[in-house]
């Protein structure tokens, strides 16, 4: 059992990474930048049907956020991505786990811990990579940390919001219905709405 445990977290995080890689190969900085869609945060729907999908997808964000930074050239302040992007995957993932049996409630996780979390470091990460000005104004990076969290509380939590309803909810959906979860739910004891 603890093999098989294992191996899902291996599965879930080999895919989060592959699918934000993928992101950023089609949609460039939309998987890192400060409007982010990373489509691979759809899989966060994963923690509502295995304990797995925390770690899974937490160990799965590390591999993708550190493949950034050799991508990106953003060298050591792309740990800061690494460190607390992957915290708010943890924290968003272990809340979906935690309201499984109310999936439209659980998926708000996602989105409250990266609305919160990535806006407290991106001014930094911006700036290293040579953004000097919030995004889409004139208004200097420089000494506007709280304009800047504020653009990025709405920009990214409406971007996770988008890709966890969107993509995320007619995921699960999909996957509550396929004969394999069904099996695994009923083993597990629950079942999915």
């Amino acid at each position: 059992m603890k093999s098989q445990y294992i191996a899902r977290v291996g599965v879930i995080a080999a895919a989060y990474a592959a699918c934000t890689l993928v992101t950023m190969l089609f949609l460039g900085s939309l998987a890192w930048g400060p409007i982010q869609f990373r489509v691979s945060e759809a899989l966060c729907v994963l923690a509502l049907f295995t304990p797995a999908a925390v770690p899974g997808l937490t160990l799965g964000c590390v591999i993708a956020n550190v493949a950034n930074i050799v991508l990106s050239g953003t060298g050591m302040l792309g740990m800061l991505d690494v460190v607390f992007g992957s915290l708010a995957t943890f924290l968003g993932a272990l809340f979906t786990w935690k309201m499984r049996s109310r999936p439209l409630i659980a998926l708000a996780g996602p989105v409250l811990a990266n609305a919160l979390i990535v806006p407290a470091y991106l001014p930094l990460l911006l700036q290293g990579i040579g953004f000097y000005t919030i995004p889409f104004t004139s208004i200097s990076l420089d000494g506007s940390w709280g304009l800047m969290y504020l653009f990025g509380l709405v920009t990214t939590g409406a971007g996770e919001a988008v890709i966890m309803y969107v993509l995320g909810y007619p995921l699960q959906r999909s996957l509550a219905n396929t004969p394999f979860m069904k099996r695994e739910l009923a083993h597990m004891g629950t079942t999915a709405k």
